[in-house]
């Protein structure tokens, strides 16, 4: 692996769930290595080990052996108040269940990684500026009309496009979406993915996501599967 041309790097990675007094070994020995700007899909049968991939690569799980690393640095070797920052700043994430909190608007939703980050006094010091740069996230998602609207007051695709204007607030330099397309109806998964896909090619936005979805899957740059606990190129890929 080419350590000093790749953001993220993955290396041997293990990783085990203990089920009473049986082990199950999920990953066996994976590697990886991200570039900035590509578009990565893993794709594997529910239960493969798919998410707790991307959960360990974006900092939210730990492991049992290898490295992960992100910008040269092993994230194991961070503290955890550093993990919270590359989290908050560097990474950002979009789930399957969206994850909105119900009490807030669409806009106070986008907003809150941003209030993670500078606290409240400092949040407060730059409210004009973050709120503008939340309007203009949700404009471009096609939400401008619905930011006072609560998430029950939201279809599964605007909670979806809620949640990806969340995880973009911090600029983050990769965004993990795990099943971000898995809760919602045909038509409008294609259109969740239609925007990943523009902010791949219109921002060179690192993404890596993981899905169930062979279809969606082909749309990305590189399509990997997780098979036995190994990631392997899918056929006719690259």
């Amino acid at each position: 692996m080419n350590f000093t041309m790749s953001l993220l790097n993955v290396s041997g990675l293990r990783k085990r769930f203990r089920m009473g007094e049986s082990v199950l070994d999920v990953l066996r020995h994976v590697d990886l290595s991200v570039r900035a700007g590509e578009f990565i899909a893993i794709e594997g049968r529910s239960g493969s080990g798919k998410s707790t991939l991307l959960h360990i690569m974006g900092a939210l799980e730990s492991y049992d052996g290898g490295m992960v690393a992100f910008d040269g640095q092993d994230i194991a070797e961070l503290s955890g108040s550093r993990r919270s920052e590359l989290r908050n700043r560097q990474f950002g994430f979009v789930f399957q269940f969206y994850h909105l909190l119900p009490e807030l608007n669409v806009l106070e939703n986008t907003l809150l990684a941003a209030m993670i980050e500078y606290s409240w006094l400092g949040f407060q010091s730059r409210r004009g500026e973050l709120r503008g740069r939340a309007k203009d996230l949700l404009s471009e998602l096609g939400m401008e009309k619905r930011l006072r609207h609560r998430p029950a007051q939201l279809s599964g695709g605007e909670r979806q496009r809620v949640a990806i204007a969340r995880a973009l607030m911090n600029r983050p330099r990769v965004l993990f979406a795990d099943e971000p397309t898995g809760n919602l109806d045909f038509e409008t998964g294609r259109q969740i993915m239609g925007l990943l896909e523009r902010l791949h090619k219109q921002a060179n936005q690192t993404i890596i996501m993981v899905t169930h979805d062979r279809a969606l899957a082909r749309q990305a740059d590189r399509v990997l599967v997780l098979k036995n606990g190994v990631l392997e190129a899918a056929e006719g890929r690259d």
